[in-house]
């Protein structure tokens, strides 16, 4: 991952689109300084992925068990961030994420769209530029899968 910077670009000129475009969503400005912190960043890119389509879960094999037994404990909830790495600095933010992929998905395309939403959401929600967006497929999920765990589950319990 890549660091992101917090120094601004001088070699725009005023009459930039994009320029123009991030002035709305500005984080510093004469009225004070907006710090948005890195475990808000990793939950919306959390978010975003796993609202595309193929995307089953994310983390590695050790974080999906852990997210497993969380989902377990009564009150707990799974993490947003999970399977997500970022690095934000003043302006720009740099993303890592793991995916547990549907098969017979494209993973071509799929991450196509996760890029896509991760940044879009990231952009639009704090005002940061997404400088890059890194996946790593850590696995496919295949439909029996579901059905043998949960079988297995059921099986070593004392009823």
């Amino acid at each position: 991952m890549s660091t992101p910077t917090s120094q601004k670009n001088t070699d725009r000129t005023a009459g930039d689109g994009a320029d123009a475009q991030r002035k709305g969503n500005e984080l510093s400005t004469s009225r004070g300084t907006t710090t948005i912190a890195d475990a808000v960043v990793q939950k919306i890119a959390g978010l975003a992925a796993r609202e595309v389509s193929g995307v089953y879960s994310l983390g590695g094999g050790a974080a999906r068990a852990m997210g497993a037994l969380r989902e377990r404990i009564p009150g707990a909830s799974a993490s947003a961030g999970q399977g997500v790495a970022v690095e934000v600095g003043e302006k720009q933010a740099a993303v890592d994420l793991e995916l547990l992929v549907e098969y017979g998905v494209s993973i071509v395309d799929l991450a196509q769209a996760v890029r896509r939403n991760v940044i879009s959401s990231i952009e639009r929600m704090t005002g940061l530029e997404v400088v890059e967006v890194n996946l790593s497929v850590n696995d496919i999920h295949l439909p029996g899968d579901d059905n043998e765990e949960q079988s297995s589950e059921s099986s070593g319990r004392v009823q």
